[in-house]
């Protein structure tokens, strides 16, 4: 139950990248972190509302494909028997807030969430 292992969903769009007209254009703030979190033993998936597919291809895009243990659509129902905001170690990160956050950092964080 304590385990210590942190497990990261990383969405797609305006997060890995920011459409500007009819391009897409990478986050570099956020792409380096999601490879330090993988270097440091961060369970990394990687989803987005338009698919798992989708979620895949902007991974490989931006070279981080391998960073990722799975890719998957983001969910339109989750059957729980707790509401999401009373899930004890679930904290949500906007992209331009992470800069100098590490795997042990968001632990802590969780840890005095509990």
């Amino acid at each position: 139950m304590g385990s210590r292992r942190l497990c990261v969903y990383v969405d797609v769009d305006d997060t890995l990248v920011r459409s500007v007209g009819t391009k897409r254009v990478p986050l570099p703030a956020v792409v380096s972190h999601v490879k330090e979190l993988a270097r440091d033993g961060a369970e990394l998936y990687c989803w987005s509302t338009v698919g798992a597919e989708y979620a895949r291809l902007t991974a490989r895009e931006l070279g981080i494909e391998s960073c990722f243990a799975a890719f998957l659509p983001k969910p339109n129902l989750v059957i729980d028997d707790q509401a999401v905001e009373e899930w004890k170690r679930l904290r949500v990160w906007h992209p331009l807030s992470i800069s100098d956050e590490t795997v042990e950092s968001y632990l802590s964080l969780l840890e005095s969430k509990t």
